[in-house]
C-alpha cells in the first residue's frame, strides 16, 4: 500500500522513480533538485539570494479569532502601523459567544476594528473555516501562504502554505522575512485509484500512519507527484493536504492540472491558476509510494492521528488493540479512570457514542455529499449514537441545501450546524464520559474532544473518513467501514459568492486612517519582559518523560480559548492538564527574579550561589546580576498546533529556557525563540529533577559568538554540583538578536529607536 524510499531518488517523466544508486551516470543531482515544483516556489519567494539560506516573504497572511488578537497586538507593540501584505482575520474558532461572556465577541470586533484600520479582511463568524475560504478565496498557483493555524495547506491549488506562530506573522507584517535553511524535498508519489467507498481521510491516514513515528517527512516538504493525482477531484485532494500538518512536514505542494483549473474557475478566479509540474529529470531526498487502489477505510485511534489500523484490521482484533488504547488511556488520566474502550465491544463490533463531520478536513462539499448519500433513506436511530455536520462555509452549506442533501441529512437522524472549528480542538459537541467520538476532523489528541481527566471526565475522538461515519451512522453506531455500504456519485458542485458578498469586510491595502481599535475588557496588552543577562540561573519547574509532549498539553485548547487575548490570566493554565504544579511553581520563581530585580536579598538564593562560587572562575558572580527563570524539559515537545501560546504562557510566568532531547516541531521551537526563551537540547536522559538548578554562565558571549554548545552546572539542593553540555541547533542572527533582546517585541522596539 504505501512503501518509504531508504535513498534519495529521481523522478522521470513526472512518473518513473530511480533510486539514486542505480540512477545514470548522466544525471545530474544539483540540476535535478532545481527540477522539484518546491524549488521553483521557494526561489520566487526568497529575497537572500543564496538558496541555501531563504528569507521568505509571502503573498498572503491569515489567522482566526483564536490568534489574531494576539499576533495584531504584538506587531502594534513592534511598531506596525499598516498590513503591508493581504492579510485576512478569520472567525472560526471562537464562534460559540455565549462561552465566557462577551469575551469572544469583543475580540471579532477587535478584529474588524483591525482591518480598518490597517487594511486587512474579515470573515465574520460562522460564514466560513479558516482554510476553506482561503482554498475558495485566495490560494493559487505558484503562491505562498503563511497561516497562524498549524492546518495552513492549500498544496492541492499549487500553493506552498506554513502554519506557524504568531511571531512568524507579526514578522511578516513589519516587512520582514520566515528565515531558514532550503528544506528538504520528499516526493509523494501517487498511483492507482481510490476504490468506492474510500476517501481522502483514508488516503490521509494511511499516509500519516507510515511516516509520522519515524520523523520520515518531519520539517520536511512534501511534494505529491504521480498519475494517482488525476484519479482524485481537487476537493478530494483538499482535504487529504490539509492531513499533511499531522506528518510534521513544513509545507505541501502537489502538481496541478486542469481539475486545479476547473476548482478555481469554478470559485471565480480563474487566473489563479498556475500549471506546476516537476522537471523531466527531478531529484528528491526521500519518497512515499502511495498506491491508491490498494488503500481500505483507516481509523486513527485514540490518542494520535498516527495510531493507524484498517477499519477491517481493527474489527478482527478488536480486544487486542482496544486493549492498548485503554492502558494510554490510564497513563493520561491516571490509573483510576474509567475510561474503557474494551467496555464497548457488542458481538465483537465496536459501539461508538459520536460521529462528527467538520472542518477544512471533513466538511468539504464532497464529503457531506457523500455522507448524505449513503445515509439516504436511513436512520442514525434514537440511542446513544448521534451525528453532527458542519459544512465548511455557507457557499457549501447553501448548495447542499439546493439540491436536498441538508435534508437528506436532516431526515437520518443527523444535526446540521454551522462553519466553525470547535470540533477540531474540544470546544463542541463534547461527547459523553467514557465515550468514543469518531470524527472526520483534523486530530484525536487527549482532549480534543473537550473532556477534562483532571477532574474524572474522559471521552476520545477516532479520526474516520466521513464516509465511513456515514456507514457507521446507518448501522446505528456499530464500528463499519463505507465499503460495506453501496458506492455513491457526487453531484457537480456550484459555488455562489453571495454570502461572502453580503457579509466579508475586505479592506485590503485600504487602512482607514481615523479608525480606532476596539478593544473589550479581556484584551490586555503583552506584559513587559526583560532582556537577557550574561549568566542565567534556570529553575527546573517541570520535567515531562512522555515521549512525545504536545501544545495541548503545554497550553491547553478548548476551554482556554476564550482567554487568548489575555496573556496572564491564559498563562494560568499553562501545562494545567499535564503538571498541574507547574504554574504555582513557576511564580515562585518568578518571584525571585522580581526580587532580584528590586535589588533584595533572597535567602532562598544563599546556598545556590555558595555552591556556584565555589565552582572554578565563578567565585566573584553576584546573585543580582544572574537573571533568574523557570525552566520545562521534555523529551520532545511541541507537536501539534502552531499555537504560540505554549511558548509564550511560559515566558509570561518566566520561563527562560526549554530543554529537550529535541523539538517536534520547526514552529513550537520558533515560538520559544520569538518569545526569547532558549531553545536547549540535552543528549541522554537528564540527571536533575522540579526544585534543581542549572547556571548556564556567560549565555550572552556564548550567542554572540553563535556557540553551538553551552556549558553549564546543575545545581542541586543537596550535594555537588554537576558539570553538563548544554547544545543548540543553528539560529540566525536575528533569532539571537531576539532571544538576547527578551522577546520579539523588545528586539522591534529597539530597532524603531535606532
Amino acid at each position: 500500500m504505501i512503501t518509504l524510499s531508504d535513498s534519495g531518488v529521481y523522478l522521470r517523466n513526472g512518473n518513473e522513480i530511480i533510486d539514486e544508486r542505480h540512477a545514470p551516470a548522466t544525471f545530474n543531482k544539483e540540476e535535478a533538485k532545481k527540477g522539484t515544483i518546491a524549488w521553483s516556489i521557494l526561489q520566487a519567494h526568497n529575497t537572500s539570494g543564496d538558496m541555501r539560506r531563504l528569507k521568505i516573504k509571502f503573498d498572503a497572511l491569515t489567522s482566526h479569532d483564536i490568534t489574531f488578537v494576539g499576533i495584531i497586538q504584538t506587531a502594534k507593540a513592534s511598531g506596525m502601523n499598516w498590513f503591508p501584505v493581504p492579510y485576512i482575520l478569520t472567525n472560526c474558532h471562537n464562534s460559540l459567544c455565549a462561552v465566557g461572556g462577551t469575551i469572544n465577541s469583543d475580540d471579532h470586533m477587535f478584529g474588524l476594528s483591525a482591518a480598518k484600520k490597517y487594511g486587512g479582511t474579515f470573515v465574520p463568524p460562522h460564514l466560513a473555516v479558516i482554510h476553506q475560504y482561503m482554498r475558495e478565496m485566495m490560494a493559487g498557483g505558484g503562491k505562498m501562504i503563511l497561516g497562524s493555524d498549524s492546518h495552513t495547506r492549500y498544496g492541492a491549488l499549487g500553493t506552498m502554505a506554513i502554519g506557524e506562530g504568531g511571531g512568524e506573522l507579526v514578522k511578516q507584517l513589519l516587512n520582514d522575512t520566515y528565515d531558514i535553511d532550503y528544506p528538504e524535498v520528499i516526493a509523494i508519489h501517487l498511483s492507482g485509484k481510490p476504490q468506492p467507498g474510500v476517501g481522502p481521510h483514508d488516503v490521509a491516514l494511511a499516509i500519516i500512519g507510515a511516516v509520522f513515528a519515524n520523523g520520515y517527512v518531519k520539517n520536511k516538504v512534501m511534494e505529491f507527484v504521480g498519475p494517482g493525482i488525476a484519479e482524485m477531484d481537487t476537493d478530494f485532494r483538499n482535504s487529504v493536504d490539509v492531513m499533511t500538518t499531522e506528518t510534521t512536514c513544513l509545507s505541501s505542494i502537489w502538481r496541478t492540472d486542469a481539475d486545479t483549473h476547473c476548482f478555481l474557475a469554478k470559485h471565480g478566479r480563474p487566473d489563479a491558476y498556475k500549471r506546476l509540474d516537476p522537471a523531466d529529470i527531478t531529484w528528491y531526498d526521500g519518497c512515499v509510494q502511495v498506491n491508491l487502489s490498494a488503500i481500505q477505510p483507516m481509523i486513527a485511534l485514540p490518542f494520535h492521528p498516527g495510531n493507524v489500523y484498517t477499519i477491517n484490521t481493527l474489527n478482527e482484533n478488536l480486544s487486542d488493540i482496544l486493549h492498548s488504547v485503554d492502558r494510554e488511556a490510564k497513563q493520561i488520566a491516571g490509573e483510576e479512570t474509567s475510561f474503557s474502550l474494551l467496555k464497548h465491544i457488542e458481538n465483537g463490533k465496536l459501539r461508538v457514542q459520536q460521529g462528527i463531520i467538520a472542518g477544512c478536513a471533513g466538511g468539504n462539499y464532497s464529503n457531506v455529499y457523500a455522507a448524505s448519500q449513503m445515509l439516504r433513506g436511513k436512520q442514525c436511530g434514537n440511542d446513544a449514537f448521534s451525528l453532527a455536520v458542519y459544512p465548511s462555509s455557507q457557499p457549501v452549506f447553501m448548495d447542499l441545501v439546493k439540491k436536498g442533501v441538508i435534508s437528506d441529512l436532516m431526515a437520518s437522524g443527523a444535526v446540521i450546524r454551522t462553519a466553525f472549528c470547535g470540533p477540531c480542538f474540544g470546544a463542541g459537541d463534547t461527547p459523553c464520559h467514557d465515550g468514543i467520538s469518531i470524527r472526520h476532523t483534523t486530530r484525536n489528541f487527549p482532549n480534543r474532544e473537550g473532556s477534562k481527566p483532571g477532574v474524572g471526565q474522559m471521552s476520545a475522538v477516532a479520526l474516520m473518513d466521513a464516509r465511513s461515519i456515514a456507514a457507521t451512522a446507518a448501522n446505528g453506531g456499530l464500528l463499519t467501514p463505507a465499503t460495506d455500504l453501496p458506492p455513491v456519485e457526487i453531484a457537480e458542485y456550484e459555488f455562489d459568492p453571495t454570502p461572502y458578498h453580503s457579509r466579508v469586510y475586505i479592506g485590503t491595502h485600504q487602512p482607514v486612517k481615523d479608525a480606532e481599535l476596539v478593544y473589550g475588557p479581556n484584551i490586555k496588552d503583552w506584559p513587559e519582559l526583560g532582556a537577557l543577562t550574561e549568566h542565567i540561573l534556570l529553575k527546573v519547574v517541570s520535567k515531562i518523560m512522555d515521549p512525545v509532549t504536545t501544545t495541548d498539553e503545554l497550553i491547553p485548547s478548548g476551554e482556554t480559548s476564550s482567554w487568548r487575548s489575555n496573556p496572564l490570566k491564559l498563562a494560568e493554565f499553562t501545562l494545567s492538564r499535564r503538571d498541574p504544579q507547574y504554574v504555582t511553581r513557576s511564580k515562585a520563581v518568578q518571584a525571585l527574579e522580581n526580587a532580584r530585580v528590586n535589588g533584595e536579598n533572597v535567602a532562598e538564593l544563599a546556598p545556590i550561589f555558595t555552591r556556584i562560587h565555589a565552582l572554578a572562575g565563578f567565585d566573584t558572580v553576584r546573585p543580582q546580576d544572574v537573571e533568574i527563570g523557570s525552566m520545562i524539559y521534555a523529551v520532545k515537545p511541541g507537536d501539534g498546533s502552531a499555537r504560540e501560546q505554549a511558548a509564550s504562557c511560559q515566558r509570561v510566568l518566566g520561563g527562560l529556557a526549554n530543554i529537550a532531547e529535541e523539538y517536534a516541531t520547526k514552529r513550537y521551537r520558533s515560538n520559544v525563540i520569538n518569545w526569547g526563551m532558549l531553545p536547549f537540547q540535552l543528549t541522554g536522559e537528564p540527571t536533575f529533577e522540579p526544585g534543581d538548578a542549572i547556571f548556564v554562565p556567560y549565555v550572552r558571549a556564548a550567542l554572540d559568538a553563535d556557540a553551538l554548545t553551552f556549558p553549564a552546572f546543575v545545581i542541586r539542593q543537596n550535594g555537588q554540583p554537576e558539570e553538563i553540555e548544554l547544545t543548540m541547533t543553528p539560529l540566525t542572527q536575528d533569532e539571537r538578536e531576539i532571544i538576547k533582546a527578551g522577546c520579539l517585541i523588545n528586539y522591534n522596539k529597539a530597532r524603531n529607536h535606532k
